[in-house]
């Protein structure tokens, strides 16, 4: 049964005001026409959940989306600081941080996606974490006496994932740099397949091993190109790098931030239309050359 819909429904249908979402990909696979969909559904008090909470995340707290911030590290890498995310904390006081490690945050997931209710792990030793945390605890081992850290599990209402191809039984293939997509989907309650291409469940079986999320876990299948864009996707486009810098003058500025906003992506009625302001030129200069790698004979 085809699971495909707009990004326009399927944010409507799923996300819901007060709900925890994670928007997953780390560098790479990020989903910010998810993002821009969620700001243009004006969707509040969302419980947004990233290991490495960027641009896509700095934008959603620009436009009142946020509530509550569960990460692990927020800038512009490379760049800078979130500067929506820093006026939300310091100045507004508006923001609820639960901050963990990268490792911490991804053993919520891991614990969410196999019904344990929390998990142990060597970590946040000779850090202040515990200091302001108190989901942070610990546990004796019961084989060695030895203490362990512990995190809680974390089971979102919602995660978001980009993958390069999906059937339209949200079978999801991706290749590259891998971020949390597969372990933040099964905690996940419900899971939306954000796809660049849409193929035959044919090709999908073709390439087995390649499936990172399977379908039946999966409620929603969208169909968006670019839908990454100013981050990248393997294969298809280059991370646009002018942007991101960019936007440290952007953020920076609360009102030239606002007027960002304006433009990009309530003054577009969806990614289509952000890509025609983006420019076939732009497009062709990030647009990935061929390199492909050796095919697998699954025979026997």
């Amino acid at each position: 049964m085809s699971k495909v819909v707009s990004m326009r429904e399927a944010i409507a249908e799923l996300v819901h005001d007060g709900d925890s979402v994670c928007l997953d990909g780390f560098t790479h696979l990020i989903c910010f026409a998810a993002g821009h969909e969620l700001i243009r559904q004006k969707k509040r008090r969302l419980t947004a959940i990233r290991l490495t909470p960027d641009l896509v995340f700095d934008q959603l707290i620009a436009a009142g989306c946020v509530e509550r911030l569960v990460f692990s590290w927020g800038g512009n890498p490379g760049v800078g600081s979130l500067h929506a995310f820093r006026r939300a904390v310091e100045r507004d006081r508006s923001l609820t941080l639960e901050e963990y490690s990268h490792f911490g945050l991804l053993a919520r997931f891991l614990a969410g996606s196999s019904g344990l209710p929390f998990w142990p792990l060597k970590n946040f030793g000779g850090t202040s974490l515990p200091e302001v945390n108190p989901a942070l605890r610990s546990v004796v081992c019961p084989y060695t006496g030895e203490a362990l850290a512990t995190v809680p599990a974390i089971n979102p209402d919602v995660a978001i994932v980009h993958c390069q191809r999906a059937d339209e039984e949200g079978n999801a293939q991706a290749w590259g740099l891998y971020g949390a997509q597969k372990e933040v989907a099964f905690a996940s309650k419900r899971v939306v397949v954000v796809t660049e291409e849409l193929v035959s469940t044919d090709v999908i079986r073709a390439d087995p091993n390649r499936t990172l999320v399977p379908g039946f876990i999966v409620s929603r299948v969208v169909h968006e190109p670019w839908g990454c864009h100013p981050s990248y996707v393997q294969g298809h486009y280059d991370r646009d790098n002018d942007f991101y810098v960019a936007w440290e003058d952007v953020s920076r500025d609360e009102a030239r931030l606002a007027r960002w906003l304006d433009e990009w992506v309530y003054g577009v009625p969806d990614r289509a239309g952000y890509l025609q302001k983006l420019g076939a030129a732009r497009q062709a200069q990030l647009t990935a050359k061929p390199r492909r790698s050796a095919g697998v004979d699954y025979g026997f």
